[in-house]
């Protein structure tokens, strides 16, 4: 999933359009799925391997963009004893895909879906990603479903994870959930979502993790121009993440247990990494006092105002250390927490568009049953980290490449202007060259100095004179006034 969420809104202009098929092109991106794919992929859709465990008794519904059709996660809260029942359903992939065949090929060049401000090129085709293995409302799908009790308090004190046939009751948008529960109409399944989301929001800030609410920047086209705006996360978008994370934190505790696994792990962000957002703080104008720490300030943070906006778009760049470990024979690996939820933790709850979720899924269900993982997913368990990173490259490549478009196409009539900014950054060879961020609109873009001037003023305010937004190029570039 991107770290930054951009979406365009109307038409884009030529030069935006051009430029964004620009990005596929130079970065490789693939336009469409191979005929012998697509193929393998109406056949698996029509005959996949169902599970011999019924569970399409528990009405199960989805929370999701109103839009989206690829649904990973369906899910079913309930009161148990004196704590919660979580049941959360995942998309099961594996029942579709033949291992070593054209489908699971592509699926390993892909590595997972590629978002794009005017859509998005998925990792499976959508006759399974956004058809028969999407947990939409139209019949029984197969899926991995874990159970999570919690107690009162929300910790976690029993998992189960297997392989049921699952019936999603409805297709359900955070909009309409968040409205529901705040007036009250929202039955105690979905009324649960808060109660469970809260305690394990709290939780969550005991142990010293951070979730970033990042807002979803829009650019909106109007009159030949673009505005930039946020779309600050609802609450239920954070509860519904919690149950995402709780399963994942689960899934690795099962993992480490069992001696196997990938984990998705996180160091600790280095100083200049630290140092630099400090200087983006600054720059917008956020105060950061050095007692304060890094998750404190977060959680004081309001994305609904747009300073606060942009820089936790910025705090995504502190995700940028993070890997996928794998380890086996119960030898594990030196480190195996995830330092922004502070605990170990692996990504397995969205295998439709990101491919190392259907091995940490098989992994899991073999150390819940007690057997062997699949041959498969030991014959593929050592390249995956190296494809992941790969696939995450390419991916940081695309967002990069994306924000600059749209970027560009923000300022394009603004040439010459001046602004007010700070310097977040600098080449270490080049000292006139650096990266600026602007106080308003809240964008960042290069700056270059003369050779023979003052070097950049690492950390201080700026007057910066606009000097290049070419969408057709993607180029943003800004001079000192």
């Amino acid at each position: 999933m991107p770290r930054r969420h951009i979406r365009v809104t109307g038409a884009p202009e030529a030069p935006l359009r051009a430029a964004l098929a620009a990005v596929r092109t130079e970065l490789g991106v693939p336009t469409s799925f191979p005929p012998e794919v697509l193929a393998e992929a109406e056949r698996a859709a029509g005959a996949p391997a169902l599970p011999a465990y019924d569970a399409t008794d528990i009405p199960f519904v989805t929370v999701d963009p109103p839009t989206s059709t690829d649904l990973d996660q369906a899910l079913h809260l309930s009161r148990h004893g004196t704590g919660y029942r979580v049941r959360y359903a995942i998309a099961d992939v594996a029942a579709f895909v033949v291992p070593g065949g054209p489908l699971d090929a592509e699926a390993h060049r892909r590595v997972s879906t590629l978002y794009f401000p005017d859509g998005k090129v998925p990792l499976h085709p959508p006759a399974l990603g956004e058809g028969a293995a999407s947990l939409l409302p139209d019949g029984p799908r197969p899926a991995a479903l874990w159970t999570v009790d919690l107690d009162a308090d929300g910790r976690t004190l029993a998992v189960d994870a297997r392989r049921a046939l699952v019936r999603s009751r409805a297709k359900l948008d955070y909009a309409n959930v968040q409205r529901q529960i705040d007036d009250g109409t929202a039955e105690e399944p979905l009324a649960l979502l808060r109660t469970v989301g809260q305690l394990r929001q709290g939780l969550e800030a005991d142990r010293g993790g951070i979730s970033l609410d990042v807002p979803e920047q829009e650019i909106v086209e109007h009159d030949h121009t673009y505005e930039l705006s946020f779309r600050a996360p609802l609450p239920a978008e954070g509860w519904n993440a919690q149950l995402s994370l709780l399963t994942g934190m689960a899934a690795a505790d099962l993992m480490l247990a069992y001696g196997t696994g990938v984990l998705r792990t996180l160091p600790a962000a280095p100083d200049g990494a630290v140092g630099r957002l400090r200087r983006t703080a600054h720059a917008l104008h956020i105060d950061w006092p050095h007692h304060v720490s890094y998750a404190q300030l977060i959680r004081s943070l309001d994305p609904h105002l747009p300073r606060h906006a942009a820089f936790l778009q910025e705090c995504t760049t502190l995700l940028r250390g993070a890997g996928y470990t794998v380890f086996r024979g119960g030898v594990l690996p030196e480190i195996t927490t995830h330092a922004a939820v502070a605990a170990p933790y692996t990504h397995c709850t969205a295998p439709l568009r990101r491919l190392t979720d259907r091995y940490a899924t098989e992994l899991c269900l073999a150390a819940v049953a007690g057997t062997d993982p699949p041959p498969w997913v030991l014959a593929a368990l050592d390249a995956l980290p190296g494809e992941m990173a790969d696939g995450g490259r390419r991916a940081g490549a695309v967002e990069r490449a994306c924000v600059d478009a749209v970027e560009a196409a923000l300022l394009k009539d603004r040439i010459g202007e001046v602004f007010d900014g700070c310097v977040v950054d600098i080449d270490e060879r080049h000292p006139n060259v650096g990266t600026v961020q602007l106080e308003s609109p809240a964008v960042i873009g290069r700056i270059e100095a003369a050779p023979e001037g003052i070097p950049l003023p690492l950390g201080e305010r700026l007057r910066v004179r606009l000097t290049q937004a070419d969408p057709a190029t993607a180029k943003v570039c800004f001079a000192p006034a």
